[in-house]
């Protein structure tokens, strides 16, 4: 319990968000489905690859296709290192626009009987180059931090829940002056901008169903709160400046063989 105060204390990412117009609350529904593949390569050491489909709201359609690989190490009984690289096909205007992503992370594990507690700080670097540089980072940077409690007091299959904030570490910034009907004085502040932009509930529950085969089913419930900037392409004028909130509920279902 004491190393695990200790990484909170350490590694939970601190922001604060921008006092800005806020748009209506939407609800929305989707689904995820992935398959994944665990080679031990040596003690502790393991490499992974997954690739996962996401839908759009409402199951209308796909909305997201991923892949990836990840390489893992089990530094000790209460640490593990990873790595890894994404590459992101999102629809977007009925085209498919790539993004490409690295993260790292570290986690810590207390074992408390049947129960176990992980927290996991995972740094993201996402490079997209599909939009205006004055209302899209071109190189995005995110800290997430997730609590995850699991009981391993079943044979095969583990309950498990998460709760999880995520943090944008240099949204684009600007400062404008609002005279009731448009904004003036625009000026662009580079990419500074710090603030929680996603809280996540869940819970799940893993199946392994023999030594190399294992199931997992979860249902997620996420709070968005993201920054909307609209700009023109010379990044001389601001037309809008607003934080769209979405609450979504996400089924989702992941299969993994494990050599």
């Amino acid at each position: 319990m004491k190393r695990l105060i200790l990484s909170l204390l350490f590694l939970v990412p601190f922001a604060a968000a921008a006092q800005q117009t806020a748009n209506e609350l939407e609800s929305v529904v989707g689904g995820r489905v992935s398959v994944g593949a665990d080679w031990k390569i040596a003690k502790g050491l393991h490499l992974g690859a997954e690739t996962e489909l996401r839908t759009a709201d409402s199951f209308s359609g796909i909305r997201r296709v991923q892949a990836g690989v990840s390489l893992s190490y089990k530094i000790s009984p209460w640490l593990k290192a990873s790595a890894g690289y994404l590459l992101i096909e999102n629809s977007k205007d009925g085209e498919w626009v790539p993004r490409h992503r690295v993260y790292a992370d570290l986690t810590s594990t207390l074992n408390a009987g049947d129960w176990r507690f992980a927290l996991r700080e995972r740094v993201l670097l996402t490079h997209r180059d599909d939009g205006n540089f004055y209302q899209v980072t071109p190189n995005l940077f995110q800290l997430k931090t997730r609590l995850k409690i699991s009981y391993r007091g079943f044979r095969r299959v583990t309950p498990y829940g998460i709760l999880e904030a995520r943090t944008v570490l240099n949204d684009p910034a600007c400062s404008a002056t609002w005279n009731g009907t448009a904004y003036s004085d625009y000026t662009f502040k580079g990419y500074t901008d710090t603030y929680f932009n996603r809280y996540r509930g869940g819970l799940g529950l893993e199946w392994k169903l023999d030594k190399k085969n294992s199931i997992d089913f979860y249902g997620l419930l996420d709070y968005c709160y993201d920054k909307n900037i609209d700009t023109n392409v010379k990044g001389t004028r601001l037309k809008s400046l607003t934080y769209d909130q979405t609450l979504r509920g996400i089924i989702g279902v992941g299969y993994t063989f494990s050599f």
